[in-house]
């Protein structure tokens, strides 16, 4: 039997790197899954490969409350009930506080922070009458320390390492857990594209990066997926508001 038999997840931002690996998983574990994102063809090639039982993909924009609507009314239509839900989707762009635009900040508290938020208040209801539920937020190991040229992103990954607590305080009573995942370097399309445009301008390739972390690598996604699985399970039925890091020990140096 799987993990997640029985349950029916909601993910954000599925169509690839870490969401991708994400409903892969839950699937695999046995969760039945909609996930969503504004990749349209590639979030329907992964629904259609897992097959209309087990998942299903719809359009989300996570900074539109009436997305978040659509969203949860496709899983209560298909599936009939709402357990978990991982607040996955991000952005990350790497420009000093003299050099971004205040649209580019706004914009990326807008999806992580704010998208995070609509997410956590969209399922309040489904979960309750569920008899409760589990919430990951995807938060970073930005949400616990800075790096020059992530000020938008880091604001945003310490306000969801915030709002996980506070939501966790407001629906413990329901039967809901929340909790936040903060992983370190993963190998996806959308880190390594952010820190390519970083190495053309400071002619950094993530090496110091890699020589700061005990394990020396970066993360598969899967690595991730793994954790967020048990969190959204049974077996993790006494954990909520907790922080949970998956950064090959980068945290744990004298730099923190």
């Amino acid at each position: 039997m799987g993990r997640l038999d029985g349950k029916v997840a909601l993910i954000s931002g599925g169509a690839r790197g870490m969401g991708k690996s994400h409903v892969r998983h839950f699937v695999a574990e046995g969760a039945r899954v909609v996930f969503g994102d504004v990749l349209d063809a590639k979030g329907a090639a992964v629904a259609a490969a897992l097959g209309p039982d087990s998942c299903r993909y719809v359009h989300h924009d996570v900074t539109s409350e009436a997305d978040w609507a659509a969203a949860v009314a496709t899983v209560l239509e298909v599936f009939g009930r709402l357990d978990v839900l991982v607040n996955n989707a991000g952005v990350l762009k790497f420009a000093t506080i003299a050099d971004m635009p205040l649209s580019d900040f706004r914009h990326i508290l807008d999806v992580n922070a704010v998208g995070c938020w609509l997410g956590m208040k969209a399922v309040i209801g489904p979960m309750t009458a569920a008899g409760g539920g589990s919430i990951i937020n995807i938060s970073s190991v930005e949400g616990f320390t800075g790096a020059a040229g992530l000020s938008a992103y880091s604001a945003s990954k310490f306000a969801i390492r915030g709002m996980t607590k506070v939501a966790a305080q407001e629906l413990g009573q329901l039967g809901i857990r929340v909790n936040s995942v903060h992983p370190g370097g993963v190998l996806t399309s959308m880190v390594l594209a952010a820190a390519g445009s970083r190495s053309a301008r400071e002619t950094d390739d993530g090496s110091d990066f890699i020589k700061a972390m005990p394990l020396a690598r970066f993360a598969e996604p899967a690595e991730i997926s793994r954790l967020v699985a048990f969190l959204a399970s049974d077996e993790a039925s006494y954990s909520t508001g907790s922080e949970f890091v998956a950064d090959g020990g980068i945290l744990s140096g004298p730099g923190y």
